[in-house]
């Protein structure tokens, strides 16, 4: 699959030496970007001064960090011993470049691939790391539940957004999305613990109208006790979401059936968003989906549907039973090839007791 590298090249590496000069190890600077479903190499080489080292004495260890310098490992290898971890497994692979090459491909992207990594290469007594930077294209959509406005701690955040296919969006995906436009102003929860919210067009009720345009931040609050709205972030689709025809309008009950019937589901709201950003469904017929609450997405603005900026209008939640619509489905890929990592077949050196 397609893929980018934004401000990467081999020859402008970011370096990083370790005070002995043992090994140095380069990464790419900036981000590398890819989208969910998709394939991306994590670029890391290195070096050794002196170079005459044994190839099979080299560590190789990849670790997801997040912004709570939390780590998770990912992928360790010692000469021709490797080993995934968690939810890796299968998908994560040495790109094998030649001598040096520390870089990881990682097949099937998922939403939580997202984030900063760390490549550390290890020779005996001597190391030394460098970071990248993974970014997914997508699109961040403000979220309450169906109980209201403010209603969510932090966890019940993270499992509205997990139930609507997408997750908590960090402050640079928030951060991105006001710079393309994104108004909104109720404060909601962020992958890192923090609330903030993005104020494209300053008025009193929403922090001063002489207050400049940004993304106003109300630091990290207590993700117990208090409540909010939650910014999520979606990617791309694998499938996609369309209106589905229908001679009458139907309750939420009648929606969801009638998806089925067409070999679908009823649509997730972070489905509806990614259809709106990427694949650019525009429909001007309000629908139900999968939160029991009416939406449509709009790419181009018209008169009598909702006003003058693009996006995703939501009608609310009204009674599930009484209140007719149409409904938005989404139908998976079914021809979609495997992406994941090749199987290695390494074997394990006879005189071999070292550990990774």
């Amino acid at each position: 699959m397609l893929w980018t590298l934004e401000l990467f090249s081999l020859a402008k590496l970011s370096e990083t030496k370790d005070d002995t000069g043992a090994v140095i190890v380069q990464t790419a600077p900036g981000k590398v970007v890819t989208h969910r479903g998709g394939t991306i190499t994590l670029p890391c080489r290195y070096h050794h001064e002196p170079e005459n080292v044994d190839p099979h004495r080299i560590r190789i260890k990849w670790t997801k960090v997040s912004d709570a310098f939390q780590f998770e490992d990912v992928f360790v290898a010692l000469g021709r011993q490797q080993k995934v971890f968690g939810s890796y497994r299968g998908r994560v692979s040495l790109e094998r470049a030649g001598p040096g090459d520390a870089s990881v491909i990682i097949h099937n992207i998922t939403l939580q691939d997202y984030g900063r990594y760390e490549c550390e290469v290890t020779n005996d007594m001597e190391d030394d790391t460098g970071f990248v930077n993974l970014d997914l294209e997508g699109v961040v959509f403000p979220y309450y539940p169906p109980s209201g406005r403010y209603k969510l701690n932090y966890h019940q955040a993270e499992d509205v957004c997990r139930q609507q296919d997408a997750i908590l969006a960090s402050h640079a995906q928030l951060h991105k999305a006001w710079l393309e436009g994104l108004d909104w102003c109720n404060a909601g929860w962020l992958e890192d613990g923090s609330v903030q919210y993005p104020i494209s067009h300053p008025r009193d009720q929403c922090g001063r109208k002489d207050s400049p345009p940004g993304v106003r931040n109300y630091g990290y609050r207590h993700k117990d006790d208090e409540r909010y709205d939650a910014f999520c972030f979606t990617s791309n689709l694998n499938g996609h979401v369309y209106f589905l025809k229908r001679f009458k309008k139907v309750n939420y009950l009648e929606a969801v059936k009638a998806c089925q019937r067409d070999d679908a589901v009823i649509a997730k709201v972070g489905q509806l968003y990614a259809a709106w950003k990427i694949q650019l469904l525009d429909r001007c017929e309000a629908g139900w989906v999968e939160d029991g609450s009416i939406r449509y997405p709009i790419v181009n603005p018209r008169t009598r549907c909702g006003g003058p900026e693009p996006g995703v209008r939501n009608l609310g939640f009204p009674d599930k039973k009484f209140r007719l619509y149409g409904v938005y489905c989404f139908r998976r890929n079914t021809d979609v090839q495997s992406t994941q990592a090749p199987k290695q077949t390494t074997s394990k050196p006879a005189n071999s007791t070292r550990s990774i």
